[in-house]
């Protein structure tokens, strides 16, 4: 069960918390199966704990959203990645020591003001080959 300042998403809910916000967000992508993500999940609710006034955190089960972590090119778990603006500015793949995850946090709430310049704008339509 994630913490009460970890904010479990979904489809319905993604745009509202990740995208339409004027905080940074980090946001864990995870599978039920995945060891490495029951291993980092205490560490990444003490940052939420330590930081939640100044970013927002998420959980995204990739087996319930699958097009949002398609998306996202999430391929495996635990993927973290970091959103500024609702765009996408860094990510993070695997057991990654928790305190390297805590030092792109603290960047990312340093620096929260210049990172949209760094992020990638999402295009929404779908073009195809035709």
């Amino acid at each position: 069960m994630p913490s009460p300042v970890i904010m479990e998403l979904n489809d319905l809910n993604w745009e509202n918390f990740v995208e339409n916000t004027g905080k940074p967000v980090i946001v864990m992508f995870y599978s039920e199966t995945c060891p490495h993500c029951k291993t980092i999940m205490p560490y990444f609710e003490d940052y939420a704990g330590k930081y939640h006034e100044k970013m927002r955190f998420g959980l995204l089960n990739i087996t319930e959203a699958l097009w949002i972590s398609e998306k996202f090119g999430v391929m495996a778990t635990p993927t973290f990645k970091f959103f500024c603006g609702g765009r996408p500015v860094q990510e993070m793949v695997g057991a990654v020591y928790p305190n390297i995850i805590e030092k792109r946090i603290a960047e990312m709430i340093e620096h929260g003001a210049e990172c949209v310049e760094k992020s990638t704008e999402i295009k929404y339509e779908i073009t195809g080959y035709g």
